[in-house]
């Protein structure tokens, strides 16, 4: 793949290159071929649609009543697949112009995604956590379905009507919302990532994940919708010493952490709804803590209660996990919140073959807890030379961007990377970036908020796997 920074007549050649590549995909057909494809997708139905146009009658003319039967005959060799998960399986006819669909509201009034799509969660051998398919997305916007998990006592199952959401502490006025009081306030939505501290951690030393669905599909990006928190703390009415919150959840784990109070008044939310419905159980039905850019964890899903105080808590979660340890110093930095920048390319990606040399487009991923992404870099030598890549559109501040990079691959072995840089100038680091930061991190298995380039390797026979850089 071609990935070097060019003077511009090389790059008007490579252009050309591409536009010649573009060219050759797909199957060629003549104009003949194309109308014989056509008559035989023809139906009755179409009659009277072309005015000037002959009739499916007149085409077919002596040979009509052989090819009805025909037509008959096949609606009589149905076919099915097996449906997925959040599908539901229907017969499959052979010509799907010969017979009416299914009616509407056969599914229950509730939408279901096609049988044939298969992309999944995948979930951790201890079901502590299920991995977005980034491999197989498409734009920013995770589907909730498929939005990553993370449980530290599994899922409850809480009635809206009973639970309720306790605000108390150093405040003047303590006060207990309901899920119907929260929803009277007013709201806001926001497009925003969420990605758990411990992404990719298990990558730092050697690459032991195959795809980009296992190193980092503990990210996702969804519209969130609720009330600001700085407007349930104003109704409150903070002490002056207020410096922190406790955030506590309502699952077996009751799951606890430490916020500082100039993050509740600045853009946390308690939020209600994800992607246009009311949050799932997963995530924290029916409300949740949102942290723009912070540390998923930190996010308190199914929150019951909110305690301001003049100090941290320093809590379970906060003590012995998602602390950063400095294996040079062997001391551990604490309150580490923000996310940093980063980047994953999703195609080509682990355990995806290329079917040959020609065009391909580059494509993948990049996000700050910083704000927004100004600029992707792709380098297909292995980190030698960097080439930027395009942003697609909407570009939004802590959320995912997409980015695109068009190339042509030789059928060589290549390795290709990304880094990403963020509005406030930090770029992603290199993994010996990190460990001149930090340490290596030799025996320990995660290492939180490892956010170095990841490098995907391409064989001369197509096959991508996952490499560590060093």
């Amino acid at each position: 793949m071609t990935g070097r920074s060019m003077d511009p007549e090389r790059a008007s050649a490579r252009v050309q290159a591409i536009a010649e590549a573009l060219g050759r995909l797909g199957e060629r057909i003549t104009e003949a071929q194309a109308r014989e494809i056509a008559v035989g997708q023809q139906c009755d139905c179409q009659e009277g649609m072309f005015a000037l146009a002959p009739t499916r009658r007149g085409l077919l003319g002596s040979a009509g009543l052989i090819a009805a039967v025909g037509a008959t005959a096949m609606l009589l060799r149905t076919a099915s697949a097996k449906a997925s998960p959040g599908a539901v399986e229907y017969q499959v006819p052979e010509d799907p112009t010969k017979e009416p669909g299914r009616l509407m509201g056969v599914d229950g009034g509730y939408g279901s995604r096609s049988q044939f799509e298969t992309d999944v969660r995948w979930v951790n051998p201890t079901r502590t956590a299920s991995f977005t398919p980034l491999q197989a997305s498409y734009g920013t916007i995770t589907p909730s379905g498929l939005h990553y998990e993370r449980h530290h006592a599994g899922i409850p199952n809480i009635d809206p009507a009973r639970h309720r959401l306790i605000i108390h502490g150093m405040v003047n006025r303590p006060i207990k919302y309901s899920l119907a009081d929260l929803k009277r306030f007013p709201t806001v939505s926001r497009t925003y990532f969420l990605e758990c501290s411990g992404t990719t951690g298990s990558e730092i030393m050697k690459a032991r994940e195959p795809t980009v669905q296992r190193t980092h599909g503990l990210v996702s990006t969804s519209e969130w919708t609720g009330v600001p928190l700085s407007t349930l703390l104003k109704q409150t009415g903070l002490k002056p010493s207020a410096a922190w919150v406790l955030a506590e959840g309502s699952d077996a784990a009751v799951m606890t952490r430490s916020v500082p109070i100039d993050k509740c008044l600045s853009d946390a939310l308690v939020v209600f709804a994800q992607n246009g419905e009311a949050i799932r159980p997963e995530q924290g039905y029916p409300m949740r803590l949102f942290l723009p850019g912070w540390e998923g964890n930190i996010s308190i899903k199914w929150l019951r209660r909110l305690e301001v105080s003049d100090k941290p808590f320093y809590t379970r979660e906060e003590t012995s996990k998602y602390t950063d340890l400095i294996t040079t110093t062997g001391k551990a930095r604490i309150f580490t919140f923000t996310m940093e920048a980063k980047s994953v390319i999703t195609f080509p990606s682990g355990e995806m073959n290329l079917p040959g040399a020609g065009f391909y487009e580059i494509t993948g991923l990049a996000w700050s807890g910083r704000g927004k992404i100004v600029r992707v870099e792709i380098s297909t030598d292995g980190g030698k030379s960097w080439s930027l890549a395009a942003l697609q559109d909407p570009v939004l501040p802590i959320s995912q961007t997409r980015f695109r990079f068009p190339s042509i691959w030789d059928g060589t072995p290549a390795i290709i990377q990304s880094r990403a840089t963020d509005e406030t100038g930090y770029t992603q680091p290199t993994h010996q970036q990190l460990f001149d930061e930090r340490g290596p991190l030799e025996s320990a298995p995660l290492f939180y908020h490892m956010n170095g380039i990841q490098s995907w390797a391409i064989a001369a026979d197509g096959s991508v796997k996952n490499v560590h850089p060093t």
